[in-house]
């Protein structure tokens, strides 16, 4: 008899001891309750448990965890922005309190999910509801910076804090999209345009610099091209002049009248005329009065006026 009593005992230790002990797995904490009540937290390892007075309630996750998140916002413009975000967060810290206030914030997970998209649903819409849509896209950072602001404040108060958010995904309705594409490609046309026509001016001044000075380089040449060409005549016609006077000394030296010389220049200019030109006809004032004039003219030429004496040739020896 004592031996079943003793083998009663025995199994019944057994059973208390196995219902006593338990493992808690590796990055969790286990909430403990006392009918129904906190009473503790077991950490990671082999804990044990007071039988029938204590269970487990609730297994909190202590590493990072993740959720992806989708939502639609309206911009200050009424156009429908999509947004998908990730979000990483994870347990504050491991103190009793936070732990417990992790647990029994919210009545299961679902709940906590809910909350936490609409946390983060409510601080994108708060900032881009202030934005209009083409301002939208380009302040992606900005959205994110003001998002993990708000969330931060949030989820410290559930226990958590963020670790990560990103927003993965922005877009437009396709007829936004659409219109903004149009509005994108007319407004590099007008930037190609203005380029185009900065161009144009650019090549166009270039190129009326250049006329301007090729003409003015050229006004310069003609200038001296003509400076010359009166240097040259006005040297021309005085070496004529001195080349006359001295003709004109020597054939009054010689006792003729230097009035030969006009003479020898008009034949000179029938004789080139004829030689020259392309006519086949000269015309010559045939009057007899007019040769008789031109006669005497001749001769008067040949005769020394009084008091002039003729030089004497000088005798060889």
């Amino acid at each position: 008899m004592e031996l079943i009593v003793t083998g009663v005992i025995l199994v019944i230790v057994l059973i208390l001891l196995s219902l006593s002990l338990r493992t808690v797995g590796q990055a969790t904490v286990a909430v403990v309750t006392g009918f129904g009540k906190y009473r503790r937290i077991m950490r990671p390892g082999l804990n044990f448990l007071v039988p029938i007075f204590e269970r487990i309630n609730r297994t909190v996750y202590i590493q990072n965890r993740t959720e992806q998140l989708k939502f639609t916002t309206i911009t200050n413009d009424q156009a429908m922005v999509h947004f998908t975000t990730t979000v990483i967060f994870t347990v504050s810290d491991h103190d009793p309190d936070t732990v417990k206030l992790v647990a029994f914030k919210f009545i299961d997970d679902q709940s906590f999910y809910v909350a936490l998209k609409s946390a983060v649903e409510a601080s994108v819409r708060e900032f881009v509801a202030t934005r209009k849509q083409s301002e939208v896209l380009g302040l992606r950072a900005e959205i994110v910076s003001h998002a993990k602001q708000t969330l931060d404040e949030q989820l410290s108060g559930w226990g958590y804090q963020v670790v990560d958010l990103q927003v993965t995904e922005l877009s437009f309705d396709e007829a936004v999209t659409d219109s903004m594409s149009r509005i994108v490609a007319a407004t590099n046309l007008k930037i190609a345009a203005e380029a185009e026509g900065q161009a144009l001016l650019i090549t166009r001044t270039k190129e009326a610099e250049a006329e301007g000075a090729a003409i003015r380089i050229s006004a310069e040449n003609e200038a001296t091209a003509a400076r010359l060409r009166g240097e040259g005549l006005a040297a021309f016609r005085k070496a004529l002049a001195e080349g006359f006077g001295e003709s004109a000394e020597l054939l009054a030296t010689h006792g003729l009248d230097p009035a030969i010389i006009a003479f020898s220049m008009w034949t000179e200019t029938i004789r080139d005329a004829a030689k020259e030109g392309a006519g086949n006809t000269i015309f010559i004032d045939g009057n007899l009065a007019t040769a008789e004039e031109a006669l005497r003219r001749l001769q008067g030429m040949t005769v020394l006026p009084t008091g002039v004496k003729t030089p004497k040739p000088k005798k060889k020896p």
